[in-house]
């Protein structure tokens, strides 16, 4: 069943009682929440909590899996992880994946286009003047900062509406957190729907439209930025703040 909302338009992301298996371990215990077009959502909890699991799932990247998760209105739980990036949906894993051996702007140019409205170098590097600073570096060369951004632009090279981003903070100097958060918050103006996987609470506070908590496989809390004010010393317990 399509899952869409008041107005009557699907939603950009439904997620609907997920479970998943890493082998014979049960990770995700029926995972429910969605996304409107357009909003920024975080998936808060801690380490081992399922948070990425969920993010692998979505994209199709978990041998075994099963509930119902729709994009844009379209079952894809069956489907391929290139038939679903093909929906708009773009993915930045924690570990970054660039190509090391090919320089900063190989690795812009080598995203295929997935769907329209792919961004153009210029552009790109007009919101990223680091990349743009070392368009003609080896990734190797690349500080963890600047890794980070070209993961998250060579996403925006696909024309991926849906980003699906992986502890994007985590371990990067405070300058290079706040360009980031630059980064989002304009792509958020843009109309960009975002899945923020965060164990930094601070950084995705300010970003987010609302909060999910996440313990042991499931949504445990759903909070809005004034519920998660007004609830923090719960939260920062259960985060292990």
């Amino acid at each position: 069943m399509m899952s869409v909302t008041n107005s009557g338009v699907a939603e950009a992301l439904s997620v609907e009682n997920l479970h998943a298996w890493y082998g014979e371990s049960h990770v995700l215990h029926g995972m429910s929440f969605s996304l409107q077009r357009g909003e920024v959502v975080a998936l808060l909890g801690r380490n081992g909590s399922g948070r990425t699991t969920t993010l692998r799932a979505i994209m199709g990247l978990i041998d075994r899996h099963e509930g119902i998760i729709q994009i844009g209105g379209k079952d894809v739980i069956q489907l391929a992880p290139h038939l679903i990036a093909r929906l708009g949906v773009g993915y930045c894993p924690e570990e970054r994946g660039i190509f090391a051996s090919l320089s900063c702007e190989e690795n812009l140019l080598l995203p295929p286009k997935q769907s329209s409205g792919g961004m153009p170098l210029d552009e790109i590097y007009a919101l990223l003047p680091n990349l743009a600073e070392r368009r003609q570096t080896p990734g190797t060369r690349l500080s963890g900062g600047e890794q980070q951004m070209l993961a998250i632009a060579r996403i925006l090279r696909t024309g991926a509406k849906l980003l699906l981003l992986d502890e994007i903070s985590e371990g990067l100097a405070p300058v290079i957190v706040d360009r980031l958060f630059d980064l989002i918050t304009e792509l958020k103006s843009r109309g960009y729907t975002i899945l923020l996987v965060e164990q930094n609470k601070y950084f995705a506070e300010p970003l987010a439209d609302r909060f999910l908590v996440v313990e042991h496989g499931d949504v445990t809390m759903q909070l809005s930025a004034v519920e998660l004010a007004a609830q923090a010393e719960l939260v920062d317990r259960t985060l292990g703040v």
